[in-house]
């Protein structure tokens, strides 16, 4: 659920903390780009899609979390996941060098798109793995992971931590942590038994 609950959580809370700056980073933007100063209602409205385009991008991950589960497996779904995750993290952190607040703007998009499909797979694919006699608490580490995120995402927000104005753009890329983490240790871990059995009509590779 690195890259799920966990993500969702932690992008839902950091985007909060350098509010400021980022705005300030439109202004500046805008005004070396045209020439002036953009009014508060665009700036309004720019900050408007930086948060909210988010949520498209779930929406988008989560329409193909079932396609993609049993084309390619739950395992190797959440690997797939990780692509736009370091792919919106690398837009996020570089946007300042660029000189281009749109570059967030896609970044959180790309974000939106790995917490929707991770964090549907993520489910199904705790949910297949675990013991019976353990599915229900299983079933709550979604809601848990979410919660873990959000605190994360608040702590480095602090300004002792990350959220400081000349901070901000690695601030916004802290997902990319986790996401590296399971990257590299979830092709270690076996794929869910009711894919290979239903699925892959794999017997031997289920037991």
């Amino acid at each position: 659920g690195l890259t799920g609950a966990f993500h969702y959580g932690l992008q839902v809370s950091i985007i909060n903390s350098p509010a400021e700056y980022i705005q300030s980073f439109i202004r500046e933007t805008w005004l070396k780009r045209y020439g002036s100063s953009p009014s508060p209602e665009m700036i309004t409205l720019m900050w408007s899609f930086i948060v909210s385009i988010y949520s498209i991008g779930g929406l988008l991950g989560s329409s193909s979390a079932g396609y993609l589960s049993v084309r390619f497996g739950r395992k190797k779904a959440m690997l797939l996941a990780n692509i736009p995750a370091l792919l919106g993290a690398a837009l996020m952190g570089l946007s300042r060098l660029c000189g281009s607040f749109e570059m967030i703007i896609a970044g959180r998009l790309f974000s939106g798109v790995c917490g929707g499909l991770a964090q549907n797979v993520h489910i199904m694919f705790a949910g297949e793995c675990a013991p019976r006699h353990l599915r229900g608490l299983i079933a709550i580490t979604a809601s848990t992971s979410i919660a873990v995120g959000k605190f994360v995402g608040f702590a480095l927000g602090l300004r002792e931590v990350l959220g400081v104005e000349a901070l901000w753009p690695i601030l916004l890329t802290a997902n990319a942590v986790p996401v590296l983490v399971q990257f590299l240790t979830l092709p270690f871990f076996p794929d869910s038994p009711r894919y290979l059995l239903i699925d892959r009509k794999d017997k031997e590779g289920c037991i």
